[in-house]
């Protein structure tokens, strides 16, 4: 082996491998700042696909060194797909505009990183709030995949009505210790209008499916929802101020089979 072909190999070996940030925004001013700042000091580049916000999301992206593309909502999988599309990092974190990187979790990220890495992707745990106190019962703790190798072949997207999901073949992902803090419902008004967006969603795919509404899927599954998570899964353990985030699930449930009535079985 000649120089040049060693000196490549040494490069290689000492090169920090690079991170792309992929995120998808829609009028996310309220949250995009904090979101951004917890990763742009190492990340590599911060890559948004953005549909068409009304706020000041582009402006405050784009302040922040993040690169803004545009494209029409039609569902959160095929959005994350065309961001991936524009990335280049040897890595790819995703993330909402309402999460944030804990400083815990970005230094666990770079070491796991300067190792060399068998794995492909990495699941990372979730710290949720509300009403910006940390809920850690009744279905809030959670642990999704959300860091990967960009070329990786094992790595594939799952695309639902609410939300879409990556998942990995087996053997290849690995779980990290520190979390990604959610703040998903930070308003009673922003909660029920999210959960109101996620019912008729919901409600619209389930009446494509050719399911069908009853006065038992109206009356009780609401009641259902929220005995299972406060009760069942010890969502009291939080406390009672999180009564009205399960009973927003309760509504949402309510909402999605009510609506049920009036949609139209599409063909």
């Amino acid at each position: 082996m000649n120089s040049t072909g060693l000196w490549i190999i040494i490069y290689k070996t000492m090169k920090k491998p690079s991170i792309s940030l992929v995120m998808i925004t829609k009028n996310s001013e309220d949250t995009l700042e904090k979101s951004l700042k917890s990763v742009n000091d190492f990340v590599n580049e911060m890559i948004i696909v953005d549909s068409y916000s009304t706020d000041k999301t582009v402006e405050l992206a784009r302040a922040l060194g993040a690169v803004v593309y545009f494209q029409p909502y039609k569902s959160e999988g095929e959005q994350r797909k065309i961001a991936l599309t524009k990335a280049h990092g040897d890595w790819i974190l995703i993330l909402d505009s309402d999460e944030m990187v804990s400083s815990g979790l970005k230094r666990e990220i770079k070491e796991s990183l300067s190792r060399r890495q068998e794995r492909s992707g990495f699941i990372i745990p979730f710290r949720n709030h509300f009403l910006g106190r940390v809920v850690r019962h009744g279905g809030e703790t959670y642990q999704k995949l959300r860091l990967f190798k960009r070329k990786s072949k094992d790595i594939y997207l799952r695309d639902f009505v609410v939300h879409a999901e990556l998942k990995g073949n087996k053997g290849v992902v690995g779980i990290l210790k520190n979390k990604i803090y959610h703040y998903s419902y930070r308003s009673l008004s922003q909660m029920y209008r999210k959960f109101s967006d996620y019912a008729l969603r919901e409600a619209k795919q389930k009446k494509k499916q050719g399911e069908r509404t009853s006065f038992k899927k109206i009356v009780l599954y609401p009641v259902h929802m929220f005995w299972a998570r406060f009760v069942e899964d010890k969502g009291y353990k939080d406390g009672f101020f999180r009564i009205p985030l399960d009973a927003g699930f309760a509504y949402m449930e309510f909402l999605t089979y009510f609506s049920m009535l009036f949609l139209k079985k599409k063909r």
